[in-house]
């Protein structure tokens, strides 16, 4: 009796001694003795919670977090959305960048001194001065008859080409981007192919043309590139072409070409509006605000008080040449319904009773959108029935 009751003391204090080891070290496992096992995860009054439970806790946390953050980036877009129309209205300067968007020199690694990288193997680069401070860079590409001749030749050989028997456009490209933008690169092939000179240029504050935009500073260079092309074609006819925002320009400029008796032969807009409050109104860029309280007063007066107009539908009124109008139905940028407003206020003018208006659609289905009206396998047609000349005639010429 004595041995047994010994062999169970001696036994209960190994395993006392072994339960207090473990107590005392809990981040190392117990040690046990041979012929003994210890079940794992012994729960004991008191002790901790398992380790299930903190990984509930921990997904539940991260959702709280995210919820958290999710909503501080909200309050901070909502605080955004609610400072810029107050930001536009005190300064007003930021509404006028963003209507001419010269800022934006796009291809931006080409060198405008040299249209031959651009495949324009028959243009000269010039550069004219409208008034002191102010430097514009010009294009001239001949038609695409006069191609081999062109070659090596410099400035003047360009300038005395123009008063060759063919006509001339003047193209008045859109905001951003520069003289060499793509897509105006392809309509100078295109209308060069035509048998036209086309004299495209950067208007001030655009590419390497040096000086600050304005309204009336557009105008301005337009109209001296005018009178330096007229002052080289003889008699050959002259033909305005404006794009976009080049568009005001263009009736800007034959508006007062009209008032001095000085016409062009006809005036081309492609993707017009009607006045810039109405396309600031129609831009997709305005649709998060267009049903913002004030949104007039916030955002299209800054644009009247600069002094940024663009009035087509009033200039039109005192126009008096031929109108052609091309608009494609799917723009993007200058809503269709835009164009065929301008038509229908034109067409009526009583400026117009002796000259040709004419309105020309594209269809959705084409793809044209703002900048692509120079792909129509149709702009050969429309254009010699327009302005009366054959194509043949334009080619011998």
């Amino acid at each position: 009796m004595r041995k047994r009751n010994e062999s169970v003391t001696l036994e209960h204090e190994r395993f006392s001694s072994s339960a207090s080891a473990a107590a005392s070290a809990p981040s190392q496992a117990p040690q046990l003795d041979k012929g003994f096992s210890l079940r794992s995860s012994l729960r004991l009054p008191g002790s901790a919670h398992p380790a299930g439970d903190s990984g509930m806790k921990r997904p539940l946390g991260r959702r709280h977090g995210m919820w958290f953050r999710l909503r501080k980036l909200v309050i901070w877009l909502l605080g955004v959305y609610i400072a810029i129309p107050f930001i536009v209205k005190l300064c007003p300067g930021i509404q006028a960048k963003l209507i001419f968007l010269n800022f934006v020199r796009a291809p931006y690694f080409i060198d405008l001194k040299r249209p031959q990288d651009q495949g324009l193997n028959h243009t000269c680069n010039y550069y004219l001065q409208p008034e002191e401070g102010v430097t514009i860079g010009v294009w001239h590409t001949v038609p695409t008859a006069l191609w081999k001749d062109a070659q090596g030749k410099d400035q003047l050989w360009y300038e005395d080409a123009l008063g060759s028997n063919s006509p001339v456009v003047l193209y008045l490209h859109g905001n951003g981007g520069t003289r060499g933008g793509e897509h105006r690169v392809e309509l100078y092939k295109v209308l060069s192919s035509f048998g036209f000179h086309v004299v495209t240029f950067d208007y001030r504050g655009w590419g390497d043309s040096i000086g600050s935009p304005s309204e009336s500073g557009l105008t301005y260079d337009a109209l001296h590139v005018f009178d330096w092309i007229k002052a080289r074609s003889g008699d050959n006819p002259v033909y305005i072409w404006g794009h976009s925002l080049g568009t005001g320009v263009a009736t800007n400029l034959v508006r007062r070409l009209c008032e001095r008796e000085t016409p062009p032969d006809a005036l081309i807009l492609e993707s017009p509006f009607t006045n810039i409050r109405e396309e600031a109104r129609s831009h997709p860029f305005s649709v998060i605000y267009r049903y913002f309280p004030g949104f007039d007063w916030f955002f299209l007066d800054p644009i009247t008080s600069s002094g940024i107009k663009f009035a087509n539908d009033e200039n039109v009124k005192h126009i008096s040449c031929s109108l052609l109008i091309l608009h494609a139905e799917d723009d993007p940028v200058v809503p269709f319904h835009l164009g065929k407003k301008l038509y229908n206020i034109a067409a009526p003018s009583r400026s117009f009773r002796d000259y040709k208006v004419q309105f020309i659609p594209f269809h959705t289905d084409l793809g044209y959108r703002h900048k692509y009206i120079y792909k129509s396998p149709e702009l050969p047609r429309i254009l010699r029935e327009f302005l009366g000349k054959t194509e043949h005639e334009h080619h011998r010429h």
